[in-house]
């Protein structure tokens, strides 16, 4: 078979190959191609089939398998030729691995590239390798962009710029996260020709000049240390380089560097056998030249990230020009040049035992764990994987990408983009067509979401739907804020089930009362506040089950114990319902008892408060900062008592208080007044108030009011700071 489109060339890749490709089927996979391409040309004016032949053969020299050259062949047919075959026929007709992996080529070409920033550059590489469920797909698509850079040059200058872009930022760093070295240095220095062609040719001129200069530097060094290593009886073969020009390019850049600064320019590659070979090597290199210090990499304890591994050492020649050498084995070397794709080449193995990390760490572990075998298309089954398996990759409608957990939905999506999304979300519409909104979404889908201001809100059947904590963080947060009335009958109802479950019953009263103390132990104002919380799913109820059950028992099957004098339970309680001063104090736990504030500091509810059990009169109460308390003998400090404000709301709030407050005020004729007045507007008595004269432009008022709580005698004390003339306003005691 004659032909005129490279595909001779590729049968005689495959022939000196030395493996056992399926030649028939390569073949017949070409006719195809050919026969659906027919008529179509690229922008050189060369037959389109040219360029499937043309990654065929980079496939081909990659090491890959049968299937993979065919797909390779058959990559554009069904973007380009889609009236003339489907997936369906290429199933049929070379079988479903080569179907899928022109499946997974043809989804990769709808992948919308932009100019963006580096996040949404990494995204869209995870994506590449999220959608291409068999990493041969990638190898199948660097071949193909490795020769799109080849033939850039039919393009128009500004499709070669923006392809030279996309090149440089997606398919770069995928060809070295897999280690492909060959190809990614080729790519690069085809992207930057493009990119800076002024830059790119005085890098070029002068590593021309350079190894000009030097041009038998590198063979004069090759051939001592050839014979120095083999003196050693160490086989080795010896490979010379100079760094590429978009190394080069890229050092002087990044790192602020003249060309006469980068010492790695020249480079000699050693190629042994064995890992104690390396280090045999090493020795001697060392031996040999004077190392530079802070320039010795060890990369075979350590490898790469993308696998790589060898030794690097900076070293200066006898003709006092720095090189870099590189020591490593042949199997090393294969990974180094091939990447993963180096095990269909020159390896293959059975699945590996040990565990499977998931990013691309878990190739390279897979990788150094395989045994030889004869047959490298066993490797394939092992190496068949989704590497962010973990993930989804998602477009908005603009293209932006979303990263979101794996079996996330619509539901999930929409609160990811913003919480009113999601709160106005009444549909979704998957790559166009409408979908129900807990749909799973998958790998490169678009995904855009309907919504209405008339929308509700979402439902509470949401929480048990979606996959990730911001969306079921985000719906909570909806049901707290705009739904407290339905949360508190959700929650009211829900406890209620609960203790339905306890042994006894218990009327509406106690209900409220239990409630209100265990509410009132977790910080809360009120019952209704904890119903609140339970009903919107900020409050699992299975986390105050235990407390429920605890001021349960308390109220429904009360013990009674002897319990010495000074215990609180002697103190005489009302069997009425809580009024005044007794309903708004709790007593170590037991409301109704007998208390009095005292006078000395005048406690408020907000106040950190102390009970003392006194001898007649009951408990007092007093503010834990109190002088009185602070200075409590030893003696009688067994008489201190927890108490705390009853926290119930709407219970005993017209309760009013006595509150002290000392005024420092300009000394003028209408300052009282101006006092009464503010007072009266907030509508608080005075209970007393005298004044005295402090100094010639000054006067001190002593001033008692009625007041609600702490926070109520905090907005008078700053309505009275806004007056004309007042200096200062302190709570204080009584004298």
């Amino acid at each position: 078979m004659i032909t005129s489109d490279g595909f001779e060339s590729l049968m005689r890749t495959i022939d000196t190959s030395g493996k056992n490709y399926n030649v028939e089927k390569i073949i017949k996979a070409y006719e195809v191609a050919k026969k659906l391409h027919e008529g179509q040309f690229r922008k050189s004016g060369e037959a389109y089939i040219c360029h499937p032949v043309a990654v065929a053969k980079i496939v081909a020299n990659l090491g890959l398998d049968t299937d993979s050259v065919c797909a390779a062949l058959l990559h554009d047919t069904v973007e380009d030729c889609s009236d003339k075959i489907d997936l369906g026929k290429l199933k049929k007709e070379f079988g479903e691995q080569v179907m899928e992996m022109v499946d997974g080529l043809t989804k990769l070409v709808q992948i919308p590239f932009n100019d963006k920033e580096d996040e949404h550059m990494e995204n869209l590489r995870k994506m590449f390798l999220a959608m291409a469920k068999d990493i041969r797909v990638i190898f199948i698509k660097l071949a193909d962009r490795l020769h799109n850079m080849r033939t850039l040059n039919a393009q128009p200058e500004a499709k070669r710029r923006m392809i030279a872009l996309e090149t440089m930022h997606v398919y770069a760093p995928l060809a070295h996260r897999l280690g492909m070295q060959k190809i990614k240095q080729e790519i690069e220095n085809l992207a930057l020709s493009y990119l800076d062609p002024i830059g790119y040719q005085e890098v070029q001129s002068d590593i021309n000049r350079k190894f000009g200069i030097n041009k038998t530097l590198v063979d004069k060094t090759k051939s001592a240390i050839e014979q120095q290593v083999k003196k050693n009886g160490i086989d080795c073969t010896l490979e010379g380089r100079v760094k590429s020009v978009y190394s080069v390019y890229r050092k002087m850049f990044k790192q602020n560097k003249s060309f006469d600064e980068i010492y790695d320019f020249y480079a000699i590659r050693v190629i042994v056998n064995t890992e104690q070979e390396c280090y045999a090597v090493l020795g001697i290199i060392h031996d040999m030249f004077n190392s530079m210090p802070g320039r010795f990499k060890d990369y075979i304890s350590i490898p790469k990230p993308n696998m790589y591994r060898s030794l690097h050492t900076t070293v200066i020649g006898h003709d006092a020009v720095p090189f870099e050498v590189q020591i490593r084995t042949w199997d090393m070397h294969h990974v180094a040049e091939y990447g993963i794709a180096a095990h269909w080449k020159y390896k293959s193995g059975e699945k590996s035992d040990v565990g499977l990390d998931k990013k691309l760490e878990w190739i390279a572990k897979l990788v150094e764990n395989e045994s030889s075998t004869a047959d490298p298309d066993e490797f394939i089954n092992a190496i068949k994987i989704d590497i962010f398996q973990d993930e989804t990759f998602v477009f908005t409608p603009k293209g932006d990408v979303v990263t979101l957990p794996q079996n996330a939905n619509c539901i999930d999506f929409a609160y990811h983009i913003h919480s009113q999304v999601g709160n106005r979300m009444v549909g979704a519409k998957v790559n166009g067509k409408i979908v129900p909104i807990d749909r799973t979404l998958e790998n490169g889908e678009i995904v855009e979401i309907l919504t209405s201001a008339a929308s509700k809100g979402p439902s509470r059947n949401w929480l048990k739907i979606v996959q990730t904590s911001e969306a079921r963080g985000k719906i909570r947060q909806f049901f707290k804020k705009e739904r407290r009335a339905e949360n508190i009958v959700e929650g009211r109802s829900e406890i209620l089930a609960e203790m339905r479950k306890f042994p006894g019953s218990f009327d509406e009263n106690q209900f409220h009362l239990i409630l209100s103390t265990v509410a009132s132990r977790i910080g809360m104002e009120s019952a209704d506040d904890l119903f609140n919380m339970i009903g919107y799913g900020g409050l699992s109820i299975n986390k105050i089950i235990n407390r429920l059950r605890d001021e349960y028992d308390k109220v429904i099957t009360p013990t009674v114990e002897a319990a010495p004098i000074t215990d609180v339970s002697q103190i005489q309680t009302s069997e009425k319902k809580p009024s005044g001063e007794y309903g708004n104090v709790i007593v170590d736990g037991l409301e109704g008892c007998q208390v009095k504030f005292a006078r000395c500091c005048n406690p408020l509810p907000g106040d950190n408060i102390v009970g003392f059990i006194t001898k007649g009169y009951g408990i007092s109460i007093h503010k834990c900062d109190c002088p009185h308390i602070i200075h409590c003998t030893e003696q009688n400090k067994d008489r201190l008592v927890n108490v705390e404000w009853r926290k119930l709301a709407g219970v005993q709030k017209d309760q009013q208080y006595e509150a002290l407050m000392q005024i420092v005020a300009e000394d003028r004729i209408s300052m009282l007044a101006d006092i009464s007045v503010s007072l009266a507007e907030m509508k608080v008595s005075i209970l007393q108030i005298n004044a005295q004269k402090l100094a010639s432009t000054q006067c001190l008022i002593n001033i008692s009011v009625s007041c609600k709580n702490l926070e109520h005698l905090n907005n008078i004390v700053s309505k009275l700071k806004s007056i004309k003339g007042v200096h200062d306003v302190t709570r204080g005691y009584a004298k």
